[in-house]
């Protein structure tokens, strides 16, 4: 019996991983002082006197997706995703420095990149590259030609937010949340479908 509420248990964290994730950054977004989001990285919001919400929306987000990992259909899929979620967790506990004058007493470009600001550049890219490749494998198992675009576009939206971002692009820190926030939903409602 125990199994039998495992799995759905399981599904419910990833269902709700990626609009948890979603919500509360764009709620911080459009609501912490002197945030623009064209500017700046959602990371940033785990800086200042409020940065414990974005650090703790990462942390949550990054385990309810390893807990619901093992929902989604095929070995590759769970396991890109854990990886996934893993990185999330690693990104919000390795905060990334302030930057970019957010929060607005701290200067425009930073003197110096601090060892945690480095470990969040670096647990961010595994968390991106597992998930780009988490929704490509899922485009490849979709059992229908929609789930299978939806699933490729969606990892495509956070490769291209992700390279322009990392070129820097104009608004790349909008085109990385975007491409982020869409794979990530796909994720939850890939397994929201699978129950």
């Amino acid at each position: 019996m125990t199994t039998a509420l495992a799995v759905p248990s399981r599904r419910a964290a990833l269902v709700a991983a990626g609009p948890l994730w979603a919500a509360v950054a764009l709620a911080q977004a459009a609501t912490r002082d002197g945030f623009d989001l064209t500017r700046h990285p959602l990371s940033l919001l785990s800086t200042g006197s409020l940065g414990w919400v974005q650090i703790a929306d990462f942390v949550v987000a990054g385990l309810l997706m390893v807990v619901g990992a093992g929902s989604l259909d095929g070995r590759w899929a769970s396991r890109l995703t854990r990886v996934a979620g893993l990185g999330m967790i690693a990104a919000g506990l390795l905060v990334m420095d302030p930057g970019g004058g957010f929060p607005a007493d701290h200067p425009a470009v930073p003197a110096t990149m601090s060892w945690h600001a480095i470990g969040h550049m670096a647990a961010g890219t595994v968390a991106f590259t597992a998930l780009i490749a988490a929704c490509y494998v899922l485009a490849k198992r979709a059992p229908t030609r929609g789930s299978a675009v939806a699933a490729a576009a969606s990892g495509t939206a956070l490769l291209a937010g992700d390279l322009w971002a990392m070129s820097g692009g104009a608004a790349g820190t909008l085109t990385l949340a975007v491409g982020a926030i869409t794979a990530m939903l796909f994720v939850s409602l890939t397994a929201l479908r699978s129950s």
